[in-house]
């Protein structure tokens, strides 16, 4: 939670010019405290679906200890789903006409499978949209995450993502580019977040779409961006979410599709990820599971305990340490009553007050 200037103590000024959130003490006395609505659309295929929630979930739980967050996961009807997801989400999921006529204060949107190169083709892509701009005239901020920026990006402000030459996969090094913005806020202002991608959003198209861009990386490009208003809508290319073992699992996945015939190579490792000793498991597990498909035998097992236990995880901290600002941003603009998400005396297109690209 922000500072309160009651006084005119000049540190008061300064920290609020290095981009600190100081409220001032009228605004201070109209605010309490209060449970806040969060909605996490969630459009993860059924194999990676609870392994998403719980993701977005901890971010939220661990990101501040006195607002209370009721989190309300809903999909999209529209989204092909095999009998166990379906019976998950019939159980557990919010219709999400329910979400609509209840309100959000904030909302979080995962990736998707997808099975082309044009989003615009995909499935979710007409309710996903629908929801957008909903959620535009509704809901104080929306965070986008990965393949969700890509679609934002690419209905809202016609910036087709990119195909790269090769795969984006690994944990990679970031610098903050817009230290005063309070996302970034009392964050390291060199982190680390998992990247897994083939297509990307360059830096130029953020900017040639008026967007802020905050963190960004020489290897894995654009990771944090917002709306040019600085708040409405919050961008992550990277999956800060990830678990430790999460690019684990999508070797693994790979290297058995491999395996299968699925791939004509075996996927390369997730660059700044494994380490030496790592590799050397993973590879003489390779030489065995070859061997074996050769002879027609059944795949020894994957050596995953043996790999994970010395697994180093680089940027949850840091992770929720941005959600945390995100979140404290939203309990300051956003009304006591949801659906009327801007406080009297807010301006809707600069709410935090940065200016123009400030």
């Amino acid at each position: 939670m922000p500072l309160v200037a009651h006084n005119d103590l000049p540190t008061f000024a300064r920290l609020s010019e290095e981009g600190v959130t100081v409220l001032s003490s009228e605004r201070a006395s109209n605010q309490e405290i209060r449970e806040l609505h969060i909605g996490l659309l969630n459009m993860m295929p059924d194999a990676a679906l609870g392994a998403t929630e719980r993701q977005f979930f901890r971010l939220v739980g661990e990101a501040n200890p006195i607002a209370q967050f009721w989190v309300h996961p809903f999909t999209l009807p529209e989204l092909p789903r095999g009998p166990e997801a379906q019976a998950h989400i019939a159980k557990y999921y919010e219709p999400i006409e329910r979400i609509m006529a209840d309100g959000l204060d904030a909302l979080i949107i995962t990736g998707a499978n997808v099975t082309g190169t044009d989003l615009s083709l995909e499935p979710f892509w007409h309710p996903l949209r629908k929801v957008l701009d909903w959620a535009w005239d509704n809901v104080t901020t929306t965070l986008c995450s990965c393949l969700t920026t890509h679609a934002v990006l690419h209905a809202c402000y016609g910036q087709p993502r990119i195909k790269q030459p090769e795969k984006v996969w690994g944990v990679f090094e970031h610098r903050v580019v817009d230290k005063r913005h309070p996302l970034v806020a009392d964050v390291n202002t060199r982190f680390d977040v998992p990247h897994s991608r083939w297509n990307c959003i360059t830096a130029e198209q953020f900017e040639t779409a008026g967007l802020r861009v905050l963190v960004e990386g020489e290897q894995s490009g654009v990771h944090l961006a917002t709306s040019a208003d600085g708040f409405r809508q919050v961008f992550f290319q990277g999956h800060p979410e990830y678990d430790t073992i999460s690019l684990l699992k999508e070797y693994k996945r790979d290297l058995l599709l491999y395996g299968k015939g699925h791939f004509k190579n075996p996927p390369p490792f997730p660059k700044h990820y494994f380490g030496a000793r790592e590799q050397a498991i993973l590879n003489e597990y390779r030489g065995r599971m070859e061997a074996a498909l050769a002879k027609g035998e059944p795949l020894p097992e994957f050596p995953e305990a043996q790999v994970a236990e010395r697994l180093d995880n680089t940027w949850h901290d840091t992770a929720e340490a941005v959600v945390a600002n995100w979140l404290g941003l939203m309990y300051q603009v956003t009304h006591r009553v949801r659906k009327l998400p801007f406080m009297e005396g807010i301006d809707p297109d600069d709410p935090l007050g940065l200016g123009p690209r400030g």
